[in-house]
């Protein structure tokens, strides 16, 4: 008997163990977690102090930064909106994941992977502040600040040998170690590949030489006409050349040079105009020239017929325009001159000695390429009002960053370009800070400081990377990168 007992003991323990690890293993797999709760919404006055301590760092930027706006008719419709962004969210992850999961069934034993359970709440994510960009027109740059505390459900079923298993709680454990304050996740919305940067390679010279047999605009059949050129894939503004006052046949002979930062795939763009006193100005015909057509460092010249518009197809418009004629040089800038856009070694200086000697004096003659990169500001301040913007001088030409309101420490990185005929040897560039109102006030303008620097280093070394202190300010500082490039 004391052997059956022992042996039936035995046979117990073995049945009764791995039958209670698999109850307790469906128990723990299968049991919802109770602790998921929607947070508590309570009015500000009845915190206590301790409380309101807790949620400081946590205060709407539209309070801490002036320049962030608040939005709260923006927060009103995505709390509308919500329900139905929901839904088309869930359904766009649905449709991205399932070849995902395609892949893997089959393998390692798993039949099926599937959402028993996918939605992203109640609760939207709210914008806390949104800072605008004065830019270029036609380009408008927003940043918004975002913060999500919702009560998603995300369920993730797997079937391995016919038993499915749920991973809630460590979807829910993932997710949150990801979004739980200070930590964030960051989500690219870009390839960084498509984000870089292009750099000039040359210099386009153009000859407007004439135009002939023009539209008649006016009424009293003559023209007033202009040319505007430009580079496909700029946002710099175009260059014109003088109105020539009722003539059907004028002639300008007039140069420009514009920045070539892609010769294959940029053309230029040429739109002839009839100038008005009122109202806006006809436009009388338009071409292009690519530049891929063109022989570096040779002058070509073009007569062209003027288009209605770029469709040279369209049976509609049968119209004469008149020509067009342009003399067209590339001139590319050389080498080394390229590589003075690329990384530089700790001093700020091209990282081979043998590349500055085998240009030798030739970087100390000829045209090239000013380009000066406004990067920003620090502890500026003004008397009256902070709404910096910079102002660059350079041979009586002026150009100016956007302002951006109510800040001491401005960021533009707004690129300037001076195409010279000789190298900018002991010649100075001036940058000033000025501080513009924006309400009413006694001092519309005030300057924030200044700074002079000598161009001599940015010849002899292709490039200068530094930080200026201002010149009549306490404390301010200012950014500035400058490159030279030769033709």
């Amino acid at each position: 008997m004391g052997f059956l007992n022992a042996f039936l003991e035995f046979l117990g323990f073995g049945i009764g163990l791995p039958f209670g690890l698999l109850i307790g293993f469906f128990l723990f797999v299968y049991s919802k977690p109770k602790d998921v709760k929607d947070p508590v919404v309570r009015p500000l006055h009845e915190l206590d102090t301790d409380a309101l301590l807790d949620i400081l760092p946590d205060i709407p930027l539209w309070v801490k930064c002036p320049d962030y706006e608040r939005v709260d008719w923006l927060n009103k419709f995505l709390l509308d909106m919500w329900p139905y962004l929901d839904k088309a969210i869930c359904a766009m992850i649905r449709s991205t994941t399932k070849p995902m999961f395609a892949e893997y069934i089959g393998k390692y034993k798993i039949e099926a992977i599937e959402f028993e359970h996918l939605t992203l709440g109640t609760l939207p994510p709210i914008i806390q502040g949104l800072k605008v960009y004065e830019t270029m027109e036609k380009d408008l740059v927003m940043e918004p600040a975002i913060r999500w505390a919702g009560n998603p459900n995300i369920v993730l079923v797997l079937q391995l040998l016919s038993v499915r298993l749920r991973f809630q709680d460590m979807i829910k454990k993932q997710v949150a170690s990801l979004y739980l304050w200070p930590q964030t996740l960051d989500i690219p919305v870009i390839d960084a590949s498509t984000m870089v940067i292009k750099k000039p390679v040359g210099i386009l010279h153009v000859k407007v030489v004439r135009a002939k047999k023009l539209l008649k605009a006016d009424i009293l059949g003559t023209s007033d006409p202009y040319v505007k050129l430009c580079l496909t894939g700029e946002k710099l503004p175009a260059k014109k050349t003088t109105i020539k006052k009722k003539n059907l046949n004028p002639e300008w002979n007039e140069n420009f040079k514009l920045v070539v930062k892609d010769p294959e795939s940029q053309a230029l763009q040429l739109q002839v105009f009839d100038w008005d006193k009122v109202g806006g100005h006809d436009r009388l015909g338009m071409q292009f020239v690519p530049l891929k057509v063109l022989t570096p460092r040779e002058t070509k010249e073009f007569t062209l017929d003027l288009l209605k518009h770029t469709n040279i197809s369209d049976s509609q418009d049968k119209k004469q325009r008149g020509q067009i004629v342009l003399e067209l040089t590339y001139v590319p800038f050389r080498e080394d001159s390229i590589e003075f856009s690329g990384p530089l070694d700790g001093n700020d200086r091209r990282g081979s000695a043998s590349g500055r000697s085998s240009s030798g004096d030739e970087s100390l003659s000829g045209a090239g390429l000013l380009s000066v990169i406004v990067q920003g500001a620090e502890d500026v301040e003004g008397k009256h009002h902070i709404n910096p913007y910079a102002l660059v001088h350079f041979r009586g030409e002026r150009k100016r960053t956007k302002m951006i309101k109510k800040t001491r420490d401005p960021r533009w990185n707004e690129e300037f370009q001076f195409t010279l005929d000789q190298p900018p040897l002991h010649e100075l560039i001036r940058i000033e800070v000025m501080s513009k109102r924006t309400s009413f006030s006694f001092r519309s303008k005030e300057s924030l400081g200044h700074v002079e620097i000598n161009l001599d280093d940015v010849v002899h070394n292709g490039r200068i990377n530094q930080k200026y202190h201002l010149i009549d300010s306490k404390n301010g500082v200012i950014h500035v990168e400058i490159r030279w490039s030769t033709v």
